[in-house]
């Protein structure tokens, strides 16, 4: 007796091919699922597939007369009655029970599990009353915050809050994507933002997918900057960083921007906190430090002292 396992993240008819083997030579194919996406493959490869779920009792009876093998097709949600009907049958030690194998039939891929949230999130839209009418405009808050979500489980070193800020940093991509998708003018998918981002991956790696070489990290870097270069043809380094970010981080990627660059371009000065900050920001960048993470993690240790603080005063009342 053999449960054919499958996985319908998997385009149907993609069997391994031990499944093949085993379906061609048993005497029996069965499915108690008749929408079953696998069905209409199998009979193409002219296997004979019954519509039944029959009980433990009828398939022992069946596959233990003879050397006979039934195949059963398990559905997305398995079998859980007749896994557990075949345990209280052997469990009884009474029976003469059939050889029992579980054969997969298919894996997931690495990244299969993207595909449930595309098809989750396809149905949230049509079907949620919330969801249905958001725009981008709607959503770019939740963009920034998830982001900075994601930043302090980096910065706290929470592992189980990564994997979730991870998530919901990829739901935002999702979602932006299939908003995308219903616009009546210029539409496109998360197939065509991965496509994108695919395409531009392996053009700024000629080092991995091309001829050119990279020993160490600056190497790489340099060919990024040089391919980047090239596709963006901008008329300034400054073109394509964000102003409305917080302004330490600002003024460290415009530091970034111009030392990369190779220009002398003096720190301008002036009068009040802006500027001191400005010539801190640029010289932290100079000096390999973020300086944005930083005043967070002075930002942390203040909001600790101010937590001592609270207690203190409240056992003092």
């Amino acid at each position: 007796m053999v449960l054919l396992t499958t996985s319908h993240r998997v385009a149907p008819g993609l069997l391994s091919w031990p499944a093949w083997q085993t379906l061609h030579a048993a005497q029996r194919v069965l499915c108690a699922d008749p929408e079953h996406p696998q069905l209409p493959y199998l009979r193409e490869a002219g296997i004979e597939v019954e519509t039944a779920a029959p009980t433990a009792r009828e398939l022992v009876d069946y596959c233990v007369p003879g050397d006979r093998t039934a195949v059963i097709l398990t559905s997305a949600v398995g079998e859980s009655a007749l896994t557990d009907g075949l345990a209280r049958l052997a469990g009884s030690g009474r029976e003469t029970m059939p050889d029992l194998e579980l054969l997969p039939g298919s894996y997931d891929l690495p990244g299969a599990r993207l595909l449930d949230l595309v098809q989750v999130m396809d149905q949230i839209r049509a079907e949620c009353p919330w969801s249905s009418i958001r725009t981008h405009r709607d959503l770019a808050k939740y963009g920034i915050e998830e982001a900075y979500e994601l930043v302090e489980a980096i910065e706290e070193g929470d592992r189980e809050a990564l994997r979730e800020e991870l998530g919901d940093v990829l739901l935002q991509v999702v979602f932006h994507a299939r908003i995308a998708q219903d616009a009546p003018e210029e539409p496109f998918s998360i197939d065509d933002v991965a496509g994108t981002i695919v395409e531009k991956l392996v053009h700024r790696h000629p080092h991995v997918f091309g001829e050119e070489a990279a020993e160490t990290p600056e190497d790489v870097k340099a060919h990024w900057l040089r391919t980047k270069a090239v596709e963006k043809q901008r008329e300034s380094v400054t073109e394509g960083i964000p102003l409305a970010q917080p302004g330490l981080a600002l003024a460290a990627k415009l530091a970034s921007r111009v030392r990369s660059a190779g220009l002398d371009v003096t720190v301008p000065t002036g009068e009040g906190i802006g500027y001191e900050l400005l010539a801190m920001a640029v010289r932290a960048e100079r000096d390999g430090i973020d300086p944005e993470a930083a005043l967070r993690a002075a930002a942390r240790t203040y909001r600790d002292a101010v937590v001592a603080a609270e207690a203190s005063a409240a056992t003092e009342s």
